[in-house]
């Protein structure tokens, strides 16, 4: 259908749900999507999906709630969901990071937001501590410039619900005095009182700006190890380290915007050891997710995913691929243990639909969930010019995507 017509199409359907449906879908399965208004003219919002297969509405939008910010670049929330129902979602490029209260998927609402905590700015990654807190990357220190300026270092910062500082430590190294340290992604490893977090710019035009990981204890923020990742035979696929994810063994696997994956071990000391596993094809690749045995990885060169199978944690083997169409642009993906589905997003253009995949847990196949559809009847959930929930008419941009518990 051409899009014009899509969108008054949608337009015309996307309607309030009958009171049966919405009590339905009040008590279902969800999925939280951070979106912007495509042309930059509105503001951010969060979307709500209806995304428990069960479900006579699986598919459609249930509700929206708008923040005041307008849209610069919407980007990431927090990868799952927490146990509270508040949820971290940031404009990057507005410096804003709002906190959503999800526990009412009707009526999902604003609950705090914050810009600058600690003197640092331009948070970027949360995730979540064993006390319940927020510890996020933040790319910058506060009162310094970006956009390749003289900005070397930035800061982890530990976040209450409620948007306020709880403590912080900085990313910079007397030994690494020349290095671009801004932190990027992170993840919290509690048992071993460590964290690691990567750097990379997401203001420096200079790609090869990010080359290191960084390991910390998590007791007391404290830094214990800048190192630099495998260079590997092209001399390429180390560059700019992105998302880390916690392998099934325990060892650490980091994404890179050049589309290499670092696997990291020795965490529970003071030297990380980074050795390159794998190449995915092309570059830009987006962010991660480790389900059971499978990594599952965005790769916009094969306009889809690729699978790899971590059995052999040193040796990962491609399992499987799934090209989306010719030109999709793939980048957010996101596990639902509760369905067992895979979010996947582009934010490239709104005609770049988000859907659903399923992954076999044996052979590590993806495929499209085709029963996951918007008021058009077509798989996946269209951006194009539609009214939203909040008032609110246009075309928008997805990033991040969080299901429900």
């Amino acid at each position: 259908m051409h899009a014009r017509f899509l969108g008054a199409a949608l337009g015309i359907l996307m309607t309030a749900l009958p009171a049966q449906a919405a009590d339905a879908a009040a008590k279902g399965h969800h999925l939280f999507v951070w979106a912007g208004d495509a042309a930059k003219e509105g503001n951010d919002f969060l979307a709500v999906i209806d995304a428990d297969p069960a479900s006579a509405s699986y598919g459609r939008l249930v509700s929206a709630v708008e923040t005041d910010q307008r849209t610069i670049r919407v980007h990431h929330t927090e990868y799952s969901m927490p146990a509270s129902g508040m949820l971290f979602a940031n404009d990057h490029d507005g410096g804003k990071t709002f906190i959503f209260d999800t526990r009412d998927p009707l009526a999902p609402k604003v609950a705090a937001s914050f810009r600058e905590l600690g003197g640092y700015t331009h948070p970027h990654s949360f995730m979540r501590l064993p006390n319940g807190n927020v510890l996020a990357t933040f790319q910058h220190t506060e009162h310094e410039g970006h956009h390749g300026s003289s900005v070397k270092s930035g800061g982890l910062v530990e976040i209450a619900e409620n948007g306020e500082m709880v403590r912080a430590a900085s990313t910079a190294d007397p030994s690494m005095r020349d290095m671009f340290l801004e932190p990027y992604g992170l993840v919290v490893l509690p048992d071993i009182d460590r964290v690691l977090s990567t750097n990379s710019s997401m203001h420096d035009p200079n790609l090869f700006s990010g080359v290191t990981v960084q390991l910390w204890r998590l007791s007391d923020l404290k830094l214990l190890k800048t190192e630099y990742l495998d260079v590997g035979p092209d001399r390429y696929a180390h560059i700019s380290p992105e998302e880390p994810r916690v392998g099934p063994d325990g060892s650490v696997y980091v994404q890179t915007l050049a589309c290499g994956l670092e696997r990291i071990t020795g965490l529970a000391g003071e030297k990380p050891k980074a050795k390159l596993v794998h190449r995915f094809p092309g570059n830009m690749c987006g962010v991660p997710t480790i389900a059971g045995r499978f990594l599952v990885q965005s790769a916009p060169a094969i306009n889809g995913l690729v699978v790899l199978d971590l059995a052999e944690p040193a040796k990962p083997v491609e399992a499987s691929r799934l090209t989306i169409n010719d030109s999709y642009r793939p980048h957010w993906t996101g596990y639902d243990e509760k369905t067992g589905r895979i979010v996947v997003t582009s934010g490239r253009a709104p005609t770049d639909r988000l859907y659903l995949l399923k992954l076999d847990p044996e052979s590590g196949a993806l495929s499209i969930d085709e029963d996951f559809k918007d008021v058009d009847g077509e798989p996946g959930f269209s951006f194009t010019t539609r009214d939203w929930p909040h008032g609110w008419t246009g075309a928008a941009t997805p990033h991040g995507a969080v299901f429900s518990k």
